[in-house]
């Protein structure tokens, strides 16, 4: 008997090397395992707090956006997509429509030219750098409702700055200028925050990519089209997104300025969405055009990203 056990010193190579093998396929099991939990556990609370307060919110507005559900109506009733075809008649709506469309189209590129511009002058500049980013970085951190009264301050006829050099100015009570302010107002406000993913940008290219260019005799303008800016690709991509969603983001500023006047001139949707849901309760209608503002800017968020994003070097 003592002669039929074979010990694992006497197993074959082969068997051996099986062996090890399958170990080694459990060990691997077990750290993926450990990796994948942890993993797990620290999306999970994210992912709770985005169902909460993202996912469910965006469905419910959905569902109750094909029921009328305002001051005359006891119960939600089931219209279908009635309050969609309304949407199409109301002239208000497509007065902020209009104007946000205005809003996203001169505000987006007119910051990211100043904030291109401010990051290569902070990122040069030899005495005073850290005064200059702070002051440039400054607009950023004041409160929407303070940036609102110091431009309301400004805008003021008589009493207000420009009131000094025309007292007969009505910027804000004019509607056809009064727009036009507000848009002046928030590339003010929002140039420097995208000057700091600009200037982060900038920091990460390579001094040599210049030193040669430079050494070969390229002008600045050269050195700005053929490095500076291709290579500020995705940060272009990130900010355009970021400032599209801030295009979009305006109710402090017009709940202070001009409640949307005059005559709906500087009215944009996420103010007209807060009009009708809290001032006129008609939460039927006030969830359709969640529903439609979610949608347009997904779609042209993924229209953007998508479309550029394969144009992009990302180094």
């Amino acid at each position: 008997m003592k002669n039929d056990i074979v010990h694992i010193s006497d197993r074959p190579p082969a068997i051996k090397r099986y062996q090890s093998w399958i170990e080694e396929m459990d060990s691997n099991k077990k750290k993926k395992l450990k990796t994948s939990l942890l993993a797990w556990g620290l999306i999970l609370p994210g992912f709770i707090f985005l169902t909460l307060f993202t996912l469910y919110p965006i469905a419910k507005s959905l569902y109750l956006s094909f029921f009328r559900i305002d001051l005359s109506v006891s119960t939600p009733e089931f219209i279908g997509l009635k309050n969609y075809t309304d949407l199409l008649k109301d002239d208000v709506f497509k007065q902020a429509f209009m104007n946000n469309i205005l809003i996203a189209l001169f505000t987006i590129p007119t910051s990211i030219a100043l904030a291109v511009a401010m990051a290569i002058f902070a990122n040069k500049v030899r005495v005073g750098k850290s005064l200059i980013r702070v002051a440039y970085f400054y607009p950023t951190i004041l409160p929407m409702v303070a940036v609102a009264n110091i431009w309301l301050f400004i805008y003021t006829p008589i009493y207000g700055i420009i009131g000094y050099l025309d007292p007969s100015l009505r910027i804000l009570g004019n509607p056809d200028t009064a727009l036009w302010a507000i848009i002046i107002m928030l590339i003010w406000k929002q140039a420097g925050y995208v000057m700091v993913f600009y200037l982060s940008g900038l920091q990460g290219i390579s001094r040599e990519l210049y030193e040669a260019a430079e050494l070969d005799g390229a002008k600045p303008i050269t050195i700005f089209h053929k490095i500076t800016w291709p290579l500020l690709k995705p940060t272009t991509i990130y900010v355009a997104i970021i400032s599209l969603t801030n295009a979009y983001k305006v109710v402090d500023h017009l709940y202070i300025m001009t409640k949307g006047g005059p005559g709906n001139a500087t009215n944009m949707l996420l103010f007209y969405i807060y009009q009708v849901g809290f001032d006129f309760w008609d939460t039927g209608k006030a969830d359709t055009m969640t529903v439609v503002l979610i949608a347009m800017l997904l779609l042209i968020t993924a229209i953007w990203f998508f479309s550029q994003d394969k144009r992009t070097f990302y180094g």
